[in-house]
């Protein structure tokens, strides 16, 4: 199986792409690509800027990732209580890639964290409603509040017991429906 772990952050020490690097440890025998929205940065996307120079090479590589993958895990960082600017652009230039949807139906684990105690809850909220019109096949959703005081950053993983065993559940859940699938 192949996982590629998103961190929709363009932060230097991203908490989020500590969530999905960690998230992706939990799965067996799996070939796992970590990124986050560094090297896909473009202009801000505009219609104009659109068509004198079409869709940049960036939003085709990151959507050759997602239709390279079996699975996706998606840790979304949260600014005022939506998308990060960063991932937001590069969903919508993806999203104007000619015949496709950004997220092409793969599975996915949609995760957000925070230091505050809604955990990426209106992040969640918004990815959960609107992923699935441009092609998100969300499986399971996760959300860490307090990520200061519940993840380990000395030894990378959640140290809350509560909050990692609802974590590893849905990884349990979604490894069997990939499993599934395989067959």
């Amino acid at each position: 199986m192949k996982i590629l772990a998103i961190a929709g952050s363009n932060s230097e020490v991203s908490m989020n792409k500590q969530l999905v690097a960690y998230a992706s440890t939990l799965f067996d025998k799996a070939e796992v690509e970590v990124i986050d929205l560094n090297p896909f940065e473009m202009p801000i996307y505009k219609h104009e800027r659109e068509l004198a120079g079409g869709v940049p090479q960036e939003a085709h590589d990151f959507a050759a990732k997602i239709d390279g993958a079996d699975l996706l895990l998606v840790s979304l960082g949260e600014h005022n209580g939506t998308y990060s600017t960063a991932f937001k652009n590069v969903f919508d230039w993806v999203s104007r890639i000619k015949d496709r949807t950004v997220w092409n139906e793969v599975p996915m684990l949609l995760m957000a964290t925070s230091p505050g105690g809604r955990g990426g809850a209106g992040v969640l909220e918004a990815a959960s409603k609107r992923f699935p019109f441009h092609g998100g096949n969300v499986v399971e959703t996760f959300s860490l509040p307090f990520f200061n005081d519940n993840f380990d950053k000395s030894v990378q993983k959640i140290s809350n017991a509560e909050k990692d065993s609802e974590l590893k559940e849905k990884v349990k859940k979604i490894a069997a429906i990939e499993t599934i699938l395989e067959k």
